[in-house]
């Protein structure tokens, strides 16, 4: 049942009426941070390009998702002949349940106390909690595969091929990081790594988990969480100049909000994860009053910085091409991850170890480096030999066969 107290004894009608209540508290709260979201980005990428961005509906513009949202909804909803029309109705939600899921993971605060019971300001904290994350993170896919191939066109067909390559490539990069957390932390319990994180290095550095691994573990989960959640400059999935709108293109109304809708909540809970497993989740300075308002202020101002970090890298790196997006993957993610994970490894044995394993590191990481520029300078070799070698060559003489005459 995980370590929220308020599972440890008789559970009650009280008991599931609490429950209820921060079920819908967090879904109100997913609902209203992605409106916000979509006005930020708007606003952010507008001011980054000398532009005003919304200002129509209410004050600042604040109610332009709003406004977005009611007129998808009241919009014809279309389903192309050629579809699977079973798949494709059930490709959405198979995109925006996990994202939302995902979101009951992550503990926003402390311990409070609500109608005589103590709980913590999360909604689960199952014991499997991160492989519940990836399990979620992996389905996610499954709704931009599906939504591709049913849609019976070929621009979707090759945006959902593109999700599922694009999956299985940083998939393994961001479980190799998750790994180096849980081997630090001992468990797979969100709300674990949390208190793990809490006291300082010398009074006044942070006991967090970017400091304690290094940086390696986090450059390597927010590259391949944006990859995963087709956030720019990964979006290749729904690349605009190549594939029209890719596997939403045929998706309109309410079925497209969805996707939408999806994709925020995605960023905005993998904005979340980081903190909570790289930056201590709520952990913050505590004055000596509203104790338990802090922890969530903490939580929300370190979401909206890594939310930033996302619309910057949206408004600031142009899209790379596909085989760039492989090469990061296979090349370099997943290699210098498998070696900081041993490092974590031999570090939690001895020091020594440790070291002799970084050095190690660098030196198998400089050969496969020197490897996979000889394999590419072999290759463009051959490419330029081509034409050269077409050129020497004496033309080919036409046969004719006129026939017996």
């Amino acid at each position: 049942m995980g370590s929220d107290p308020l599972l440890a004894g008789h559970i009650g009608w009280v008991v599931v009426l609490i429950v209820v209540i921060k079920v819908i508290v967090a879904f109100i709260a997913m609902m209203v941070s992605v409106l916000l979201a979509i006005w930020i980005e708007r606003k952010v990428i507008s001011d980054m390009q000398n532009r005003i961005g919304p200002n129509r509906a209410g004050p600042f513009g604040l109610l332009q998702s709003l406004a977005d949202g009611i007129k998808l909804f009241f919009k014809e909803d279309l389903i192309p002949e050629r579809s699977d029309k079973f798949i494709f109705k059930l490709a959405p939600y198979l995109s925006v349940i996990p994202a939302f899921l995902t979101f009951t993971l992550v503990p926003v605060g402390g311990i409070v106390h609500i109608f005589g019971h103590t709980t913590e300001l999360q909604v689960a904290d199952p014991p499997i909690g991160i492989l519940l994350l990836l399990a979620m993170s992996s389905i996610s896919v499954y709704g931009v595969m599906l939504a591709g191939w049913s849609s019976g066109s070929k621009y979707p067909l090759i945006g959902s091929v593109r999700a599922s390559a694009q999956m299985i490539s940083y998939e393994a990069a961001m479980g190799l990081s998750i790994a180096s957390v849980v081997l630090l932390t001992g468990s797979l319990s969100t709300r674990d790594m949390v208190t793990q994180q809490l006291g300082t290095f010398f009074g006044f550095i942070p006991h967090w988990n970017i400091i304690r691994l290094g940086v390696i573990p986090f450059l390597v989960f927010i590259i391949a969480i944006t990859a995963e959640v087709n956030r720019p400059p990964f979006d290749l999935v729904e690349a605009e100049q190549e594939l029209v709108g890719g596997f939403h293109t045929e998706y309109s109304s309410i079925r497209f909000a969805l996707f939408y809708l999806a994709e925020y909540m995605n960023t905005i809970t993998m904005s979340a994860i980081m903190v909570t497993m790289f930056f201590g989740g709520p952990d913050g300075p505590d004055p000596s009053f509203l104790h338990w308002l802090w922890p969530i202020v903490w939580f929300i101002v370190k979401t909206a910085v890594f939310f930033f970090i996302y619309v910057w890298f949206r408004a600031a790196l142009p899209r790379l091409r596909y085989d760039q997006l492989m090469d990061l993957g296979w090349k370099v993610l997943i290699p210098v991850m498998l070696v900081w994970l041993l490092v974590v490894a031999a570090m939690r044995v001895s020091r020594p170890l440790g070291f002799a394993m970084v050095g190690l590191g660098i030196v198998g990481g400089l050969l496969l480096y020197r490897a996979i520029a000889v394999g590419r300078d072999r290759s463009t070799a051959r490419e330029l030999a081509r034409p050269a070698r077409a050129e020497l060559e004496p033309p080919r003489e036409r046969r004719e066969d006129h026939g017996d005459s």
